[in-house]
């Protein structure tokens, strides 16, 4: 099979992070590894279509609203399949369990105690941090939502380097784990962190309050990947939602420090 071109991993990371319709020509191992390299354009672009919808809602009716609004346009956006990755994590994570019996709890379609306690702080956490970016104007308020969205899918390169397992054969884990060389994974995060130094000039506040952001973020789904991996043995569909959720609420709990 011929090696794959960025338009193929372009295309599987939209057909599989999002609910855009995009015709997927390639499924293999290959295409996955540079569709997790390419993630954030994924979430640049639906980052900008929940910052829209956020910011227009919260110069109408206040930032509060317009914060409920962007996370549930996000959450629309990819059918809540990170919100799902957090909360299966956390009940595996929280079974006390062996890394069999915790996988096998993954995978169960309900949500245990962990899964809804840690959900719902991820929620009232992103919008109460939100809320403050969108309270001080509508235009830092969509910033932080695009901030939140492309730090949130810079975390999946890194839970899929190259020394990083998948936990069980099968699914998206295993098509991805293994798949992006440290070199590619720090590339994707320093052109998404330029990008993000360019538009924070446009608020006129500090061009490194952006790139900081997403540095804490994706710092902190490091943090939860090293826990994962060593607790299950690798990665798992639901470890790299749960990954994305984590950086994106951790850069939004960095913006509310920095502000």
């Amino acid at each position: 099979m011929e090696r794959a071109g960025w338009g193929d991993g372009l295309r599987f990371a939209f057909g599989t992070l999002s609910v855009l319709r995009v015709r997927v020509e390639r499924w293999d191992r290959a295409a996955g590894g540079r569709a997790m390299v390419l993630a954030p354009a994924v979430g640049l672009v639906l980052g900008g279509i929940a910052a829209g919808a956020g910011a227009l809602v919260a110069w109408r009716a206040g930032g509060l609203l317009g914060a409920v609004t962007a996370v549930g346009v996000l959450a629309a956006l990819t059918r809540g399949l990170h919100l799902d990755g957090l909360a299966d994590v956390a009940d595996g994570l929280g079974s006390g369990k062996p890394a069999e019996g915790a996988l096998r709890i993954m995978k169960q379609s309900d949500i245990g105690p962990f899964g809804v306690l840690v959900l719902l702080l991820a929620l009232f956490a992103q919008i109460a941090a939100l809320a403050g970016q969108f309270g001080h104007s509508p235009l830092r308020g969509a910033l932080a939502v695009v901030c939140s969205a492309v730090a949130a899918r810079c975390a999946l390169a890194w839970g899929c380097l190259r020394s990083v397992p998948p936990a069980r054969p099968g699914g998206l884990g295993a098509m991805v784990a293994s798949t992006v060389a440290p070199p590619a994974a720090l590339a994707a995060t320093a052109a998404t962190a330029l990008l993000l130094a360019i538009l924070g000039l446009f608020d006129g506040s500090s061009s490194v309050r952006l790139p900081l952001a997403l540095a804490l973020g994706v710092g902190c789904a490091w943090l939860l990947l090293r826990r994962c991996v060593r607790r299950f043995g690798g990665i798992t569909g639901d470890v790299l939602g749960a990954a994305a959720e984590t950086a994106a609420t951790g850069s939004l709990f960095a913006l509310a420090l920095l502000a």
